[in-house]
């Protein structure tokens, strides 16, 4: 099957990976758009399987402000080295991951960082409502975990929908990043900031 470059782009402004990627993908998959989908996000898992041993200590210090400076943020993110950290296509990724957050209001950097107690209180809330409905106990772990993932995605960075692509979420943003540029590429942390918001103490 022959692939177009209307094929290639297309696959490209789902996936945000580069068009020769995406066009070995298209080859692979014979044109079948979502198994070149899967294709670049096992391309992207493994490239960041391989890389993520390696130290990430370079990078930048994004920020955005939002809303005629009611809401702002800065978010790190690292590389392996300051010649990616320069790059155009980092520097953007740096920045909309900023706007990102500021749109999203993620709670965590990644499901890992929940505490243990505030899982236990969503679990707990879960199995209430499972009571309620009179759901069978022997399904209730299942919808759990379908729930728990649907949390992640309100709360958790890594695992929300970008809001630039809905298709990808802010993992498979960096994933494809890494696989681009061959570097370990980690949000480190981030701070965001609402004017008149309350402070925690």
């Amino acid at each position: 099957m022959e692939i177009s470059s209307a094929m290639v782009k297309q696959l490209r402004d789902k996936t945000g990976t580069g068009m020769m990627d995406c066009k070995e993908a298209l080859i692979a998959s014979d044109g079948d758009f979502e198994k070149a989908v899967d294709f670049l996000r096992k391309k992207g898992l493994s490239a960041a399987t391989k890389r993520s041993s390696k130290a990430a200590k370079d990078g930048t210090i994004a920020s955005y402000i939002h809303m005629g400076g009611r809401i702002g943020v800065i978010v790190e993110i690292n590389c392996e080295t300051d010649f990616v950290a320069k790059t155009e296509d980092f520097q953007t990724a740096a920045k909309d991951v900023a706007m990102h957050i500021a749109a999203s209001n993620p709670l965590y950097l990644r499901p890992e960082e929940i505490p243990q107690e505030d899982l236990e209180r969503e679990k707990e809330i879960y199995r209430s409502q499972l009571k309620e409905e009179n759901k069978p106990e022997k399904i209730w772990d299942k919808i759990i975990e379908g729930k728990l993932n649907k949390f992640y995605e309100d709360v958790c960075l890594t695992k929300q929908k970008f809001i630039k692509n809905t298709d990808i979420n802010i993992e498979t943003l960096i994933n494809s990043m890494i696989a681009k540029t061959g570097e370990n590429i980690i949000i480190r942390r981030f701070a965001r900031f609402q004017l008149g918001e309350e402070i925690k103490k």
